[in-house]
């Protein structure tokens, strides 16, 4: 039976999805964490380094919650400041320089919109990661594993190739926020989540994102291992096809895939 899109929502933030490093632990090998944006601090919520996909050397990057709320206060829920985002593009720039592909796995409500994020630039941050990414030298694959939320997401989503597990979401603002904007009644967000098209196959159909990967089969679930071993085989075989695209083409086509929405 096909769930509601609130029914995706409440799967899109369960505390029992896997996280980033959970993914990086199973599809990867030697992954070693980098730390720190050397401009002010190391933001926990992002997560990074090097590892390798099938014997070659890649850049992961990932947003990371926590399981409990201990380690969800470390993660700050899963919402980065300004210095997780530019330790994220100082590891894309780096694998630019040594020619690594870049694997980022999103799941964030959204940047922390604290004062000293602001105070930090914030939404500077966002927008030199977009800039940045656009123009990337080297192939990009962007995976929503949870939520993937407004801006926040987007800072590690501007990629060749853009893709959903089956029961994430990926919007402008939460339904929350949708509902409170349009009806000035946040408890609407149910209502709210089946006009906003955020479920994977509605954005699927719409060109949004390349490839929807399953987390179920005849109506119940996948055990994560097979669904990362999915994952790593899709990862495979598109890095593959990317990597034999010169880079002048690359770009144009990263340019015309978000050029066209």
């Amino acid at each position: 039976m096909n769930k509601t899109a609130h029914e995706v929502v409440q799967l899109a933030r369960a505390k029992e999805r896997w996280t980033s490093l959970d993914f990086f632990e199973e599809i990867f090998d030697g992954f070693q964490e980098f730390h720190g944006d050397r401009l002010f601090g190391d933001d926990e919520a992002i997560v990074g380094g090097v590892a390798r996909l099938a014997g070659k050397p890649v850049t992961v990057i990932g947003i990371q919650k926590g399981r409990d709320l201990q380690e969800n206060i470390q993660r700050n829920f899963g919402s980065p400041h300004p210095e997780g985002y530019r330790k994220a593009l100082r590891l894309m720039k780096q694998a630019e320089k040594f020619k690594r592909p870049v694997i980022t796995l999103i799941n964030t409500a959204g940047a922390y919109c604290g004062v000293g994020a602001e105070e930090r630039g914030e939404g500077e941050a966002i927008a030199k990661n977009l800039l940045e990414m656009s123009d990337l030298k080297v192939p990009i694959i962007a995976i929503i594993i949870g939520e993937g939320g407004s801006g926040g997401a987007l800072a590690l989503g501007v990629a060749d190739e853009v893709w959903m597990l089956e029961q994430t979401i990926y919007a402008i603002l939460s339904p929350e926020g949708f509902a409170s904007i349009l009806w000035k009644d946040g408890s609407r967000a149910a209502e709210a989540a089946e006009l906003m098209k955020i479920t994977a196959p509605e954005l699927h159909e719409l060109g949004i994102v390349d490839k929807v990967i399953p987390e179920t089969f005849n109506g119940e679930p996948i055990p994560w291992a097979k669904v990362a071993y999915m994952m790593k085989k899709s990862m495979i075989e598109k890095l593959t096809e990317l990597s034999q695209t010169d880079v002048t083409t690359l770009l144009e086509k990263r340019y015309e895939r978000f050029r066209k929405y």
